[in-house]
């Protein structure tokens, strides 16, 4: 087989294999990586205080743009970004080794099992059913500790919304502070 030939081949088996673990973890997990517009981003990003400090944890990080941004906004903070599906855990860890930012950390793990009772701030973009169990999660692990959580669309149900923006690329779309 010429060299020609084997590289596409290799690059032929490393999309497939990379698309089928995507598949994979999109029915495992129920939603596929979604990447947050940079409106919505801006949004989130406006509602977590740039003076934070202690643990700010992402949740279900996707392809790392939020977890890269939120590393900057909040310089004085330790983000731990989770992500359970190889392939955008891969780019998210490499985009975060990139650039450079001490104060973050990417894991490819399951924050359900996860011991987030160290969390001063939650940020997530999760659908209604990983929400609901969150919700559960968070009760059981932080029952009345002091915690901000910002989200995208999904709320925490019983949870006080302290504060929405609506935004305007999306109508659907809109980033909450919950405390």
């Amino acid at each position: 087989m010429p060299p020609r030939d084997a590289i596409a081949l290799v690059v032929l088996v490393l999309v497939a294999l990379g698309a089928g673990s995507i598949v994979f973890f999109t029915l495992k997990l129920g939603i596929s990586p979604m990447p947050t517009s940079w409106k919505v981003r801006a949004a989130m990003l406006s509602l977590v205080p740039s003076e934070t400090r202690g643990v700010v944890h992402e949740l279900g990080a996707g392809w790392g743009g939020l977890a890269l941004a939120l590393a900057r906004r909040c310089p004085h903070a330790r983000v731990v970004a989770w992500e359970l599906s190889w392939v955008p855990y891969a780019v998210a860890a490499t985009r975060a080794r990139l650039a450079g930012l001490p104060n973050l950390e990417v894991r490819r793990a399951d924050f359900f099992a996860a011991d987030l009772r160290e969390a001063n701030v939650l940020v997530c973009y999760l659908f209604t059913g990983a929400m609901r169990r969150l919700d559960e999660k968070l009760r059981r692990e932080l029952a009345g500790a002091p915690l901000l959580v910002v989200t995208n669309t999904f709320l925490l149900h019983g949870w006080p919304e302290e504060r929405a923006i609506v935004v305007d690329d999306d109508p659907f779309s809109r980033a909450q502070v919950q405390l």
